[in-house]
């Protein structure tokens, strides 16, 4: 790893290891595997009915899924513009830390779960906040438009969402720890790879989908990412039940 990364340090200019890195990484991370949770429903159906949370007439049709695909792609194409937009702002500076060398494990361990907990109070009341009425009609009502979610989904948002929302909570952290970029791309790779699944209407990974699927039907909990938050306000339960979910 530290003679690839030497070679790419050699090869590259610290604008184009930020930037495309980190195309790369919402690739791998977020597009491959959105695909293959969409895929499973056509590929396998039978598995496919048995594994997902909502039943069949819930589910999106496949121009839902092509209207979806345009917005997320839209948004993502904003990201970037955004991103590559304030790399030039800095004369070429990287947003992130770029080395020589990778950062050592305990380095890595601490950034990422120090982003972790940042990320968590980042999105838990930026969500809160578009659930008021008045941002809720105007911006995140789109994203709610899927009440069984697939993994594209998960970015399925209004431009103003989509920026404040989903990707200042992710790219900010490691920003103000001053963290290398090695772990911002993991810290990343981690947070849509964990966002198409929980999005992804499968419930593989600890109730994590079934959690935020509740959040697509009821609109009044688990409005976090990990649940601290959510647990620290009593958003884990039905706000008009009072019982858990």
């Amino acid at each position: 790893m530290e003679q690839l990364w030497s070679h790419i340090i050699l090869s590259y200019s610290p604008l184009e290891i930020e930037f495309l890195g980190t195309l790369l990484i919402q690739f791998i991370s977020f597009w491959i595997p959105s695909a293959c949770y969409i895929i499973l429903d056509y590929l396998f159906p039978t598995f496919s009915q048995v594994h997902k949370i909502q039943p069949a007439p819930k589910q999106p049709t496949k121009q839902d899924i092509w209207e979806c695909f345009k917005v997320v792609t839209k948004n993502q194409l904003i990201s970037s513009a955004l991103h590559l937009s304030h790399i030039l702002l800095k004369q070429g500076q990287p947003s992130y830390r770029i080395d020589t060398t990778l950062p050592s494990l305990s380095e890595l361990i601490r950034d990422f779960t120090l982003c972790l907990l940042l990320r968590e109070i980042l999105f838990y009341y930026s969500h809160r906040l578009l659930h008021k009425p008045y941002f809720y009609t105007r911006i995140h009502k789109l994203h709610h438009r899927f009440t069984a979610p697939i993994a594209l989904a998960a970015q399925y948002a209004h431009p103003i969402e989509q920026i404040f929302a989903n990707a200042l909570p992710i790219s900010l952290p490691p920003q103000l720890l001053g963290s290398h970029v090695f772990t911002f791309w993991a810290f990343l790779a981690y947070e849509l790879f964990a966002t198409a699944t929980v999005h992804s209407g499968y419930d593989f990974f600890a109730n994590k989908a079934r959690m935020h699927d509740l959040h697509h039907e009821k609109f009044n909990l688990n409005y976090g990412s990990i649940g601290i938050c959510d647990w620290v306000h009593g958003t884990h339960r039905l706000a008009k039940r009072g019982v858990r979910r």
